[in-house]
């Protein structure tokens, strides 16, 4: 007997959700990020991550690369469907490579006087994070390195302080010398 629809999605949530980062090469032309962004929102597929930068400017080529997280399944659909656009050129999952190096940037601001000041610039000087900018009650922290490292940061900030956070998204590449 056939199952409906809803029993299949079901089961499909008790499959463990996984975290990919997805490199995308795409022809640098008007209207391609809003495709991207539209094959995602259209069905349902949540976007942790996106940063998006020409790449290849002699060849008109950007890469997207995109943090999401599903079940293996939807992983796969996302790649699949990625790879029939037309303005795509390429999609690479970072994550099954296993051989990539993922970065993200943040612009941390606090705010405080006294102790917490201090335990700011002692938290950010273990952390290789960098003062950009200081007044006497305020800085803004600069901070490079994979997202939990980045995440780990701002958690230690809150209580000292922590005003506002500006996060870059996830940029990724691949080791060694071959090209994507």
């Amino acid at each position: 007997m056939n199952q409906p629809a809803s029993a299949y999605f079901l089961e499909d949530r008790h499959e463990p959700s996984e975290t990919h980062t997805l490199s995308v090469l795409v022809a640098n032309e008007p209207g391609v990020l809003a495709r991207v962004i539209g094959l995602f929102s259209g069905r349902g597929y949540n976007i942790e991550s996106l940063t998006v930068s020409e790449t290849e400017s002699q060849d008109h080529v950007s890469r997207i690369t995109i943090v999401t997280t599903g079940t293996p399944m939807v992983i796969q659909q996302i790649k699949n469907q990625l790879d029939r656009m037309i303005p795509v050129h390429r999609v690479v999952d970072m994550t099954l490579s296993g051989r990539s190096i993922e970065r993200e940037l943040a612009m941390v601001k606090v705010r405080g006087k006294g102790e917490p000041r201090v335990e700011a610039l002692r938290l950010a000087d273990a952390f290789r994070a960098r003062v950009i900018d200081s007044t006497l009650e305020s800085f803004v922290f600069e901070i490079t390195g994979n997202s939990n490292k980045v995440s780990q940061f701002i958690e230690l900030m809150v209580p000292l302080g922590l005003v506002e956070v500006a996060r870059t998204g996830v940029a990724a590449i691949g080791r060694g010398p071959d090209e994507m």
